[in-house]
C-alpha cells in the first residue's frame, strides 16, 4: 500500500471520528456550556502531552519563538472557528449553520491556492461537484428549511467568518506541516486555544466548576470520547495525512462528515435516515474515491 493510499484511510478515519462530535456533545449539553465543551478536553489533552511535547521538542532543537506561529494559526484560525461559530449558530438558525459548512470546501480550495500554490485540475472539479450533489441530498430537509432573513444576518456572517478561520487553519497547518511532528501541532494550537478560550470560560461558565463533581456518567462519556478521540487522536491522525495530501484534497474531505453522521445519529440518537440521505452519502465517498484513486499529485515543498 503507497504512502497517498495510507494517507487517505487515516483522513477518512479521521472524518469518521469527526462525525461522532455531534454526538458527544448531546451527551454533555445538560451539564456543560459550549466554551467549557471545546476548553475542557483541550486543557486535558495538553496537560496529557506536555511530558511528551518537551522531551521530542529539546531533541529537535527548537527553541521558543518556534512556536509563535501556532499563536497566529490559532488567533486567526482556530480561535474563529470555534468562538464565532458558537456566537453565529446561537444568533442563526442550525439549517442556515448546516448550509454554510458546505463552502469550507472551497473556501480551503480558494487558501490553498493563494498560500499554497495549489491548483485545481479537472479530476478535482469533477470530484467537489459530486460531493456537493451528495450534501445536498444528504441535507435537503436543511435546505428546505433554510432562512437567510435579515434577522438572522449577523449570525450568519459570524458563522461564515468562522469557515474563513477554519480553512485558513487547515492550509496553514498544511504549509508548516513538514516542521513539527504530529504530537507538537496538536499540543501548541490547543496550548494557544486554551489560553485564549479561558477569559470566556470565565466570564460566561465559571459556575461549570463548581458542577464537575456532579457531572453525570453520560457527561463523562461525553467529556472523554471529545478529548480522546476528538481532540486527540482524530487530530494526531489528521496532521499525520496532512504531510502527504494537498490541503484541496483534505478539504473535499470533509463531504465525508456529513456520510458518516448521518447514519451515527440514526442509530446512537434515533433521527431519521432516508433513501436520499444515503444516496448522497454514497456520491460523497464516490467523490473521495475519485480524488484517492485518480489525483497523485507530485509531492510540494512548502516553506
Amino acid at each position: 500500500m503507497n504512502t497517498n493510499t495510507k494517507a487517505w484511510i487515516t483522513l477518512i478515519f479521521c472524518n469518521f471520528i469527526w462525525a461522532f462530535h455531534f454526538t458527544c456533545v448531546k451527551l454533555t449539553q445538560d451539564q456543560v456550556g459550549p466554551y467549557f465543551t471545546v476548553w475542557g478536553p483541550m486543557l486535558i489533552s495538553v496537560v496529557l502531552l506536555i511530558p511528551f511535547v518537551f522531551r521530542d521538542f529539546k531533541k529537535s532543537g527548537k527553541q521558543i519563538r518556534d512556536i509563535f506561529i501556532f499563536i497566529q494559526l490559532a488567533a486567526l484560525g482556530a480561535f474563529p472557528a470555534q468562538v464565532l461559530m458558537t456566537w453565529g449558530t446561537q444568533n442563526s438558525l442550525a439549517s442556515n449553520a448546516a448550509i454554510l459548512v458546505l463552502t469550507l470546501p472551497i473556501l480551503t480550495a480558494i487558501f490553498a491556492f493563494f498560500l499554497l500554490g495549489e491548483k485545481m485540475n479537472k479530476v478535482k472539479w469533477m470530484s467537489f461537484g459530486i460531493a456537493i450533489i451528495g450534501v445536498f441530498l444528504c441535507t435537503f430537509e436543511n435546505i428546505r428549511d433554510i432562512d437567510f432573513g435579515s434577522k438572522y444576518a449577523v449570525g450568519n456572517i459570524l458563522i461564515f467568518a468562522a469557515l474563513v478561520g477554519n480553512g485558513y487553519y487547515n492550509v496553514g497547518c498544511k504549509k508548516i506541516a513538514n516542521q513539527y511532528t504530529e504530537i507538537e501541532m496538536v499540543f501548541f494550537t490547543y496550548l494557544m486555544m486554551v489560553i485564549l478560550l479561558l477569559p470566556f470560560v470565565l466570564i460566561y461558565e465559571k459556575d461549570v466548576f463548581g458542577r464537575i463533581p456532579y457531572f453525570t456518567t453520560q457527561t463523562w462519556i461525553g467529556m472523554g470520547a471529545l478529548t480522546l478521540f476528538h481532540n486527540f487522536l482524530s487530530m494526531v491522525l489528521f496532521f499525520s495525512a496532512l504531510k502527504h495530501l494537498q490541503a484541496t484534497q483534505v478539504a473535499v474531505s470533509n463531504y465525508l462528515i456529513p456520510f458518516f453522521g448521518i447514519p451515527i445519529a440514526a442509530i446512537l440518537l434515533g433521527e431519521n435516515l432516508n433513501t436520499q440521505g444515503i444516496i448522497g452519502g454514497i456520491l460523497v465517498l464516490c467523490s473521495t474515491l475519485l480524488l484517492t484513486i485518480y489525483d497523485r499529485p507530485k509531492p510540494m515543498i512548502y516553506e
